[in-house]
């Protein structure tokens, strides 16, 4: 296991005092300025703060492009990536062309069948199935010059919108807007796939404005599409800088309010969550997998459908079909973790600074999942391989703070160019595909680079926390507060600390530990999931708070996320 210690996040109390001046409540005033915060104005919710559409690169020329096409009745196909953001962006770019009058259809190719990214063999589909004008990309393509060049030799025009990090030669796209392309000054990078389509679809309607075809009575409502921009912000685990949190404030009023469309209402029930009390933890915990299952394990139209169609019933069925697939891939993830745990028996945490670990018979589709489990589990950069035939093996990696992913397999491959086939991603999250026979020189390979980037104080688990909370804060109020802001990636929700009396622990259902802990003469019920060692008699916790509702009655407990020895 790796090693943990907890630490107190530091923080500009000049910057707390004004933000209580400005009427934040004392503690969320002292938790915002511990994230960087120091202006009110920063924690506007409403639409008219967002960044403005002309600030992206490019955008005004793809609204343009999209609007004449729209004028012309040409036929567009969108083609969508495989996770819950490629299936939003995907839903939010039919809902809003359509409104807009434009004829466009989509396909999401098969992960197994296709791979990743606007592929020839993606294209020769689109066009056999299709026969397009246009393609519009979706959380894809900025990597797809192969797929690009062939759509241009087929006289198909390719717009591109995508937030992934670019490599030094661009696809010969018709337009690409990505935050994250050379030149571009838009102030957030962070914004996901869903986030880029809907900022198209804003300069595209302001486009059409301007060309006399709606006015500002009789255009189409885009903010409808706000609880599906916020769904794929949240799973896509992007940072929730200033402008995510927005979008993903405003779709959450939105459900809050009922104002959903039917494929999230009903992923909501099948979750067995309640849309009137979402949270961001909702979207990435509980409606996320259960949209990314299909794309892992069968096939991503069955999600886009979900998020499409506007039959209640339809959407039901379809989300209780998603519910099935995801408790299916949960089983799936469960024996490949034990195989993965079974191969890593003999790991030594303090000699190695990366995991790589490869099965006959792993699924493709679950690798990123138990990926991210050992990370968790060992603390280091990890990435599992799974069989992807022509003796070939597709690993899906995840990453630790301080490692970029993507730029650590961009040096593998420079070291060593004929070891990786393919390779692309972010800075957690990266994927790639070598040949089978390859694993173990592309396994040292790898390792070389996490010795040489990471230090050991960085494969060390740090547990942030924001210190002590004043005894008058544990009230279901407060916590009613808390969970009305907007947290997560890059903005983490709060975890307090303190020293405590352990009174009393026994362990529930073999698996959880049930603790009555004791703090200035008053007691606090507490519960440490997945942790069934005795704690000692004074111990420091960090801890969230959590209002546990029980016969009508709401009592305040904590959620353990660590214990030291006091």
């Amino acid at each position: 296991m790796s090693v943990t210690r907890i630490t107190t996040r530091s923080y500009s109390f000049r910057a707390a005092e004004m933000l209580r001046q400005q009427g934040v409540h004392p503690v969320l005033a002292r938790l915002y300025a511990a994230r960087g915060l120091a202006d009110a104005q920063d924690l506007a919710s409403e639409l008219n703060a967002l960044a403005a559409p002309s600030g992206l690169l490019h955008v005004d020329a793809a609204a343009s492009f999209l609007a004449d096409a729209i004028s012309a009745g040409k036929k567009m196909v969108v083609v969508a990536d495989y996770d819950a953001d490629g299936a939003t962006a995907c839903a939010v770019a039919l809902r809003g062309l359509r409104a807009l009058g434009a004829q466009v259809d989509f396909i999401v190719p098969n992960r197994f069948e296709y791979g990743y990214g606007l592929t020839p063999e993606i294209v020769d589909l689109t066009a056999r199935e299709k026969s397009p004008d246009i393609i519009v990309t979706v959380d894809n393509g900025i990597a797809s010059i192969d797929g690009v060049a062939e759509a241009n030799r087929r006289g198909i025009e390719v717009v591109v919108t995508d937030h992934h990090l670019p490599a030094d030669t661009l696809p010969a796209a018709r337009v690409i807007v990505n935050p994250n392309q050379p030149a571009c000054g838009f102030p957030s990078k962070n914004l996901a796939g869903v986030g880029v389509m809907f900022y198209v679809l804003l300069a595209l309607r302001a486009e059409m404005r301007r060309r006399g075809v709606f006015d500002a009575q009789t255009q189409p409502k885009l903010d409808v599409l706000l609880d599906l921009v916020a769904l794929g912000t949240v799973a896509d685990v992007v940072k929730l800088d200033a402008n995510n949190r927005i979008l993903v404030a405003q779709g959450l009023k939105r459900m809050r309010a009922g104002r959903m469309h039917a494929g999230i209402a009903a992923l909501f029930r099948a979750a067995g969550r309640e849309a009137r009390r979402a949270t961001p933890f909702d979207l990435g915990f509980a409606l996320g997998p259960r949209l990314n299952a299909a794309g892992r394990l069968a096939d991503m139209s069955l999600g886009i459908e979900c998020l499409t169609t506007d039959d209640e019933g339809r959407a039901w069925v379809i989300a209780q079909q998603l519910d099935a697939i995801n408790r299916e891939r949960r089983d799936i993830e469960a024996g490949m973790q034990d195989t993965a745990l079974a191969l890593l028996d003999r790991f030594s945490p303090q000699d190695k600074a990366t995991i790589s670990v490869f099965d006959e018979s792993w699924h493709q589709g679950v690798i990123g999942i138990v990926a991210s489990r050992l990370k968790e589990k060992f603390y280091r950069p990890t990435i599992t391989f799974a069989p992807a035939g022509d003796g070939l093996i597709k690993g899906s990696g995840r990453s630790i703070a301080g490692f970029h992913l993507r730029d650590a397999l961009d040096l593998v491959s420079k070291q060593a160019p004929a070891l990786i086939e393919k390779f692309g991603g972010h800075a957690m999250a990266a994927g790639l595909t070598i040949r089978a026979d390859a694993f173990e020189a592309f396994e040292a390979a790898f390792e070389v680079v996490g010795k040489t980037w990471l230090t050991q104080s960085q494969l060390e688990r740090v547990i942030e926390t924001d210190g002590a909370l004043e005894d008058a804060y544990f009230t279901p109020q407060f916590i009613e507060l808390m969970d009305a802001q907007v947290w997560g990636q890059g903005f983490p929700p709060p975890v307090f600390c303190d020293e405590f009396r352990v009174l009393n622990q026994r362990i529930l259902k073999e698996r959880h530990l049930k603790l009555l802990l004791e703090k200035d003469g008053r007691r606090y019920d507490a519960i440490w999931f997945g942790h069934v060692d005795n704690l000692p008699e004074r111990a420091l916790v960090a801890y969230r708070l959590d209002a546990n509702e029980f016969n009508g009655v709401t009592r305040v407990q904590l959620l353990v996320e660590h214990v030291q020895p006091a």
